[in-house]
C-alpha cells in the first residue's frame, strides 16, 4: 500500500439508522420462525417449499428486479375479465385497471390465483408467494399503475424448489417463499440517501447513481449467493457507500472494483468483507474502502462501518 493512502480522510459519516425519505435505509423486519407453508394457492398441483431442508442448509434471497403479474391459465383470465366487467375502468390504460382490480377487497382471490414474477435484467428469475398470506398486499403494491423503466423491487426470503410446469403456465424457475418486499425507483432511492454537507446535489447524485448501477450490473446477482445478498443489502441499506464514492471522484479517482470476500473473521457467522478499490486518474495509485457484512440468516446486517482496507 502506498503510503499516501494513509492520509485519506475517512468519508463523513451517515447514520443509517436515522429516518430518511426512504424507508429502504431504515427499515428492518423480524424473521418469523422457519416454517414454509405448502405453495397450493394458486390451484396448480401442491409444491412441498420445505424439501430444502433445515434452516442450516437454506438458500436465502435478496434480490433486485421487477415483478409483475401473469395469469397461469386462460380460466383465470376469463375470471380476471368478468370482475374487470364489473368495474368501472373508464380511461384507464390497461396497467391502470389491472392494479385498480386487484387493490379492491372483493378482488382478493384474484392475487392468491396470480402468478408472481421476479425479473432481474429482463430476465425471469424467481415465482414469487409470500409466507404470510396477509403478504399478498405487498405484491399489489408492487404493481405500478404506470411503470417506469427505473421501478425496482427488493425481495427478502427463501428459495424453495423449481416450479412445475403446470404452476404458471409452463415457466419453471424457482420459488421464492418472500418475508418482505420492497418497491421503490431508482431515482427515489437516489435522492432519499442522506447527502454529506460537503458535498453538493450536482456531484452526489451521478456518483450514488453510477455506483448502484456498477452493483446491478455485476454478472449474475439474482441476489441468491451470499456475495449477491452482501451488495444488494449494502445498494439498498447503507448510504455511507454513495457517500465515499462521491468523496473519491471529488478527489479525482475512478471506481475501478468492487470485490466480495470471506471475512478472516468467519467462524460460527458466515460474514463477507465487501471492498471498493478507487484508482486516482492521475497517480495511478490505488485505496480501497470495505465494509463487513454478516449473511448467515434471512437478513444481512452491517457488522463493521465503511474504513479503509489495506492489502495483508
Amino acid at each position: 500500500m502506498d503510503p499516501s493512502q494513509t492520509a485519506v480522510e475517512a468519508p463523513e459519516e451517515v447514520n443509517a439508522t436515522q429516518p430518511t425519505a426512504n424507508a429502504l435505509f431504515v427499515r428492518e423486519a423480524a424473521v418469523p420462525p422457519y416454517h414454509l407453508p405448502k405453495c397450493s394457492a394458486c390451484g396448480a398441483p401442491a409444491v412441498d417449499v420445505q424439501a430444502q431442508g433445515p434452516p442450516a442448509s437454506t438458500a436465502y434471497v435478496y434480490a433486485i428486479g421487477r415483478i409483475e403479474a401473469r395469469f397461469p391459465r386462460i380460466s383465470t383470465e376469463k375470471e380476471f375479465a368478468q370482475a374487470t366487467g364489473r368495474a368501472d375502468t373508464h380511461g384507464l390504460t390497461d396497467r391502470q385497471a389491472l392494479q385498480a382490480i386487484l387493490s379492491k377487497p372483493e378482488n382478493r382471490y384474484l392475487v392468491r390465483q396470480l402468478c408472481w414474477v421476479m425479473s432481474i435484467e429482463g430476465m425471469e428469475t424467481y415465482l414469487l408467494r409470500p409466507r404470510d398470506p396477509a403478504d399478498f398486499s405487498l405484491l399489489v403494491e408492487a404493481l405500478r399503475p404506470t411503470p417506469q423503466p427505473w421501478d425496482l423491487d427488493c425481495v427478502i426470503g427463501v428459495r424453495g424448489p423449481v416450479a412445475p410446469p403446470e404452476m404458471c403456465n409452463g415457466l419453471v424457475i424457482p420459488i421464492v417463499m418472500f418475508d418482505q418486499i420492497y418497491s421503490f425507483d431508482r431515482d427515489a432511492l437516489i435522492k432519499a440517501i442522506p447527502r454529506p454537507e460537503k458535498t453538493s446535489v450536482e456531484e452526489f447524485a451521478p456518483a450514488a447513481g453510477e455506483l448502484f448501477d456498477r452493483i446491478m450490473q455485476m454478472t449474475g446477482n439474482a441476489g441468491a449467493t451470499d456475495k449477491d445478498r452482501a451488495l444488494n443489502y449494502l445498494a439498498v441499506r447503507y448510504p455511507a457507500i454513495y457517500a465515499n464514492a462521491a468523496a473519491a471522484f471529488a478527489r479525482n479517482a475512478s471506481l475501478t472494483s468492487v470485490q466480495v470476500q470471506s471475512s478472516p473473521l468467519s467462524g460460527a457467522r458466515n460474514m463477507l468483507d465487501v471492498i471498493f478499490s478507487y484508482t486516482d486518474r492521475n497517480t495511478d495509485v490505488v485505496e480501497k474502502w470495505f465494509c463487513r457484512v454478516d449473511v448467515t440468516d434471512e437478513f444481512p446486517f452491517l457488522v463493521n462501518k465503511l474504513s479503509p482496507y489495506y492489502d495483508h
